[in-house]
């Protein structure tokens, strides 16, 4: 049984009452989990303050509780530990009671505004061909070996990732590849892996109604390459503008991908078109499925992580030409009688959304219309929404503005700052849907054989939340059966 001291060994405590030799049974973060044998650590999270619960985790008679502040009479019988910041502590205890897992496998950590799910998912399917156990921690799922679980967050809370790391490795995982999501890195739930590598794909207009500034959501993605080893490789998109920045003051051996400039791994499009990719990957061809520019860079990251981890070049690029990518990220499908094609992509900010649009438009032919559908979530940064609407109907034949995940808002009212940034002729390509399933519906019916379809925002997800309800939902089953109603 571990002893509460041993939990502590990279936690510099700033005051201790009690005895640090009590056993611990559990770690938790839930004040409904406390009891006894159980370490409870007061979290300040954005909704609640988890020092609220103290007097709760006391009475259930909880072996220790870390903190950032005392009660006013802390008790006797249970070890207060005070420490200057509860979520860097979370990690660092995690770590020590899970057994240093990370330290045990070589975990890489993909973050950036868009690309870390295809990345990330490229990377696992890449190295389990390649012959290695492996685990994957991202948006759309958590993989451990050849295990699948339906992912809650981008990147789980301290406690619960460490947890599933432990299981990774326990499972024999000898390679772990996670999304690492801005939130992640400022509330500290990444403290105490052990990174092997990071990765930086992009970045751009996002979760600034976490962040508040552009500056402050650079800093933090800054933050964790600062905070990378120097045993660790940094590796960095230096066709991003910030790319060269987010390296600036790393310890780790730093590195580069492009398709535009010198970089160790250097790439070039040949070919681009609907069936695929033909790239130049540091002067051998690699054909690959997947489709776009944006989608070149995110197989350069992968071939840039796999030899950096040591792999054989020829052998990645035979192997990275056959992968998939991943689910709902320009995830293709076609209805067979009137041959249009559908695509589903998780683009939810206007970057990611006039990427995908710009690669569409690139490759289609002269005639074929594009009819693109989007919304945007509820309750999330309302400055992208007139700026999504004007991008898809900038980009698009005809567009259907509709509903996402409203959440607690009300759609209509969405829609309304949506088309409030749309001028005259932008209008009169927008039509107004807020049922999902009625505008995947009408743009099929307004599809002409040979057109395109794009279904933008959701991706992978397989409900919709309306009033802080998740229904069912998923628009590639919604596509595919309007294509089988249509090919009746």
């Amino acid at each position: 049984m571990i002893q509460l001291r041993d939990l502590l060994l990279h936690v510099r405590p700033k005051q201790v009452l009690g005895d640090l030799s009590v056993p611990v049974t559990e770690v938790t973060i839930d004040s409904r989990q406390a009891a006894a044998g159980v370490c409870f650590i007061a979290l300040r999270g954005s909704n609640t303050d988890g020092h609220r619960f103290i007097p709760m985790v006391v009475a259930a008679e909880a072996a220790a509780i870390i903190c950032e502040a005392l009660p006013e009479e802390p008790s006797k019988d249970v070890c207060f530990v005070v420490v200057p910041d509860s979520a860097e502590a979370a990690g660092l205890i995690a770590d020590a009671f899970y057994g240093n897992p990370s330290a045990a496998m070589q975990v890489v950590g993909v973050t950036g505004t868009n690309g870390k799910t295809t990345v990330t998912t490229l990377l696992y399917q890449l190295f389990t061909d390649l012959g290695y156990c492996c685990g994957l921690i991202s948006t759309v799922q958590n993989r451990i070996a050849e295990g699948c679980e339906t992912a809650t967050h981008t990147t789980p809370d301290a406690l619960s990732v460490h947890h599933l790391l432990a299981r990774m490795q326990q499972a024999g995982c000898t390679h772990v590849f996670m999304e690492v999501s801005s939130h992640a890195i400022h509330q500290r739930r990444i403290a105490g892996i052990r990174f092997a590598g990071g990765v930086f794909t992009n970045i751009t207009h996002d979760h600034l109604d976490y962040h508040k500034t552009f500056d402050e959501y650079i800093r933090v993605k800054k933050r964790f390459f600062d905070d990378l080893p120097s045993s660790a490789f940094a590796l960095s998109n230096l066709d991003d503008k910030r790319g060269a920045v987010m390296l600036q003051n790393t310890k780790a051996e730093k590195s580069g991908f492009s398709l535009y400039q010198p970089a160790p791994f250097k790439g070039k499009v040949l070919e681009n078109n609907l069936s695929g990719l033909v790239l130049d990957m540091n002067g051998t061809e690699l054909h690959g499925r997947l489709i776009g520019t944006f989608n070149a860079y995110n197989l350069l990251a992968a071939y840039g992580v796999a030899l950096l981890l040591g792999e054989e070049k020829h052998v990645v690029l035979e192997k990275l030409s056959n992968l998939p990518g991943a689910p709902g990220r320009f995830e293709t499908y076609r209805s067979p009688k009137e041959g249009i094609l559908g695509i589903v992509d998780y683009a939810h900010t206007p970057d990611a959304l006039i990427n995908v649009l710009a690669t569409i438009n690139q490759l289609r032919r002269e005639g074929q219309q594009l009819i693109s559908i989007v919304g945007c979530g509820g309750d999330r940064d309302k400055t992208k929404r007139p700026i999504m609407a004007q991008a898809v109907c900038e980009h698009s034949t005809r567009a259907i503005l509709t509903s996402d995940n409203p959440r607690s808002e009300d759609p209509e009212v969405i829609l309304n700052e949506m088309e409030a940034g749309l001028n005259t002729a932008q209008r009169r390509k927008a039509l107004r849907i807020a049922d999902r399933k009625e505008a995947i519906k009408t743009a099929v019916i307004m599809a002409h054989p040979g057109d395109i379809i794009l279904l933008a925002g959701k991706g992978h997800e397989s409900y919709q939340e309306v009033k802080g309800i998740r229904h069912h939902f998923d628009d590639r089953e919604i596509l595919n059966q309007t294509f089988q109603l249509l090919d009746k």
